[in-house]
């Protein structure tokens, strides 16, 4: 079911691309376009209006899709969001043993900013009683 709503998204997405830009600009400001034969295919005032209902349509249709399509995909995890999940994720755990240090020792820094602040060797800040 996903997939057929995936394909038919997609054709909407496809078909909105080219409705817009089959529109001519309002400020005329690229010269592209009809460029003033009466001639042309999709010309005139009727053609306009069809054009902006095209795009009207296929936009709530793609916002449907989109809306449907996120609600399957919410359906199938069965969590409705993953700020509400508690606990992390299955592929993520603790560090490995190796990368803590033995009970009773310091770890070992790198001799940074944080290191130095965190010993004690930071100014002393006297305190008002």
């Amino acid at each position: 079911m996903a997939t057929v709503i995936l394909v038919v998204h997609l054709m909407i997405a496809a078909a909105l691309v080219g409705v817009v830009l089959m529109q001519k600009s309002e400020g005329g400001a690229l010269g592209m376009g009809s460029g003033g034969g009466g001639g042309g295919f999709l010309t005139g005032r009727g053609t306009a209006n069809l054009l902006t209902r095209t795009t009207a349509a296929l936009a709530a249709a793609f916002f449907l899709t989109s809306v449907t399509l996120t609600l399957i995909a919410n359906h199938r995890t069965g969590a409705p969001s993953v700020l509400d999940q508690g606990k992390p994720a299955a592929g993520t755990s603790a560090p490995a043993a190796a990368d803590k240090p033995a009970e009773g020792t310091a770890p070992a820094g790198r001799g940074g900013i944080l290191d130095k602040l965190q010993g004690g060797g930071g100014p002393q800040v006297p305190r008002s009683n």
